[in-house]
């Protein structure tokens, strides 16, 4: 009899009791992703491994933060993007987000927003969003589907953050407009 593979929540929750096998657990489970959406957003190698490093340590010492309502995922990713913003605030330049996109990546590695563009990638969403500049796109993605604030955003991806609220305001007008279009 086969012993059950533990859910993400189970392995945290032995985390914050000190299994150091759940921690390993994790990490074979989600920094293959993890690595892939930090290089995704710096073209720095160095400074995405070190962010995911910095994201499995802040996990052991914080797995208690877990409220278990939500993904563990997503969780994981909010460290890990905001580890990522944290040196690059310490570095104090701007480093420009990669454009790079990871097309052949296997459905168990893609991203929920990877998975979520692919099903519209041919519908009026899809349309409405490779109509905007790769600039707008940027904005929306490390605002909205990251979650960071227009500060940590601006940090991301080098421009001002009145820069970021202007982007991401005209991007949403624009699909706004574009999908509305589409109905009339």
């Amino acid at each position: 009899m086969q012993t059950p593979t533990p859910s993400d929540a189970d392995l945290l929750a032995r985390v914050a009791a000190g299994d150091e096998r759940a921690l390993r657990e994790l990490v074979e489970r989600h920094s293959a992703w993890l690595a892939l959406r930090l290089r995704r957003r710096t073209p720095d190698e160095e400074l995405a491994a070190s962010a995911l490093q910095d994201t499995f340590v802040a996990v052991w010492q914080q797995a208690r933060r877990y409220r278990g309502d939500g993904d563990v995922g997503a969780w994981l990713w909010g460290i890990a993007i905001r580890q990522l913003v944290s040196r690059l605030r310490v570095r104090r330049g701007p480093t420009p987000v990669s454009q790079q996109v990871v097309a052949a990546l296997s459905p168990s590695l893609r991203s929920a927003e990877d998975e979520l563009l692919a099903a519209v990638e041919h519908g009026d969403l899809g349309a409405a969003l490779r109509g905007l500049s790769p600039q707008l796109r940027e904005a929306l993605q490390v605002t909205v589907l990251d979650g960071l604030s227009t500060s940590e955003a601006a940090l991301l991806l080098g421009v001002p953050q009145g820069t970021v609220k202007s982007r991401v305001r005209l991007a949403k007008a624009r699909l706004r407009r574009q999908l509305l279009e589409g109905l009339a």
